[in-house]
């Protein structure tokens, strides 16, 4: 995320719509597992929580999803969840069942980090061991690694779990997507891996995407605002370019509202100030420089837009926890 240095001081024009679209653009895949469940009630899978995001789409029948900051919830088929942190969650034929660890289920591998996955005769059935009935839930189930820190301001402020209600008929690709990701999984090709990735990486996208659109929710964050093209104009100018000096003036003009009308309204929504905003997108990006690229501290200091490099240390010390020479010396 904000790492193409060729975007930095670009002239900057945001426009509301651009914001979903340099989301959905910069959080990429870095590895997934995917999984194909087939399941015969009663059933309950317990999925404990990882760094890792999931996400869950229900292709036959139904389930029940609950998660600790949740009450039981109806999913149905076509119904698709994301999980972009990776909460603890469960996924049940009903409420009642008592739930195993996801990793007790019995499962088939395809190729690396593939899977086919059911319970009792249904994983008779997906390893083809004689004539089975149908299993009454089909899921597609995946685990993927966003290049984002999970703590980076965009998958922060999303919530627990984004639930993209009948999928399938408010994106007529999505069908055509899992049947593509289900004959790779199903087929030892050379490459599948790397295409279910890519496969994945644009279900995902298309969750985040009807969930925005469907209007549910009250949300803070970034989906919020989103939904307020005036606000989603000063997001995308901030990620557009985090080394400029932002300050309220600058932000209240792009929204094109009064310093107070525009920093409670920012704050309100967002959840932070806009000066605490702008500081973790400067310092998130500083950390994926100089940890992944190798950076220098003082350069990207100085196309942070920092005077000084002491300065700049204080600043990521105090958001990041740790100094950024740690990160230099791999300690962090």
């Amino acid at each position: 995320m904000l790492d193409d240095s060729s975007r930095l001081h670009r002239p900057i024009e945001p426009h509301a719509g651009d914001l979903l679209t340099r989301v959905l653009l910069d959080m990429r895949l870095e590895g997934v597992e995917y999984g194909r469940c087939e399941m015969r009630e009663p059933w309950a899978l317990a999925f404990p929580a990882q760094r890792d995001a999931r996400f869950h789409f229900v292709a036959r029948g139904e389930a029940w999803l609950w998660t600790p900051h949740m009450e039981w919830k109806h999913l149905r088929a076509g119904d698709a969840v994301l999980l972009p942190r990776g909460s603890m969650h469960v996924l049940a034929s009903a409420p009642d069942v008592p739930a195993i660890d996801i990793h007790a289920l019995a499962r088939q591998p395809v190729a690396d980090n593939l899977y086919l996955l059911g319970n009792g005769s249904a994983a008779a059935a997906v390893s083809g061991a004689g004539a089975q009935a149908a299993p009454e839930c089909v899921m597609f189930c995946g685990a993927m690694r966003f290049n984002l820190d999970p703590l980076h301001p965009l998958l922060a402020m999303m919530p627990e779990v984004m639930h993209a209600g009948a999928l399938v008929s408010r994106d007529p690709a999505v069908p055509v997507l899992l049947e593509a990701m289900e004959r790779e999984a199903e087929a030892d090709r050379i490459g599948s891996c790397g295409i279910l990735a890519r496969l994945a990486d644009v279900l995902a996208a298309s969750i985040i995407r009807a969930w925005v659109e469907c209007g549910c929710s009250d949300s803070t964050g970034w989906i919020a605002a989103v939904r307020r093209p005036k606000l989603g104009k000063v997001i995308a100018a901030i990620h557009a370019d985090p080394g400029r000096n932002w300050d309220v003036p600058s932000l209240a003009a792009i929204m094109g509202a009064s310093r107070s009308r525009f920093a409670g309204s920012f704050t309100r929504i967002v959840g932070e100030t806009p000066a605490r905003y702008v500081a973790k997108v400067k310092m998130f990006q500083a950390r994926r420089w100089i940890q992944r690229e190798g950076m220098r501290v003082a350069v990207a200091a100085e196309r942070l837009g920092y005077d000084s490099e002491a300065s700049f240390s204080r600043a990521f010390k105090r958001i990041m926890g740790v100094p950024p020479s740690a990160l230099r010396a791999g300690n962090a």
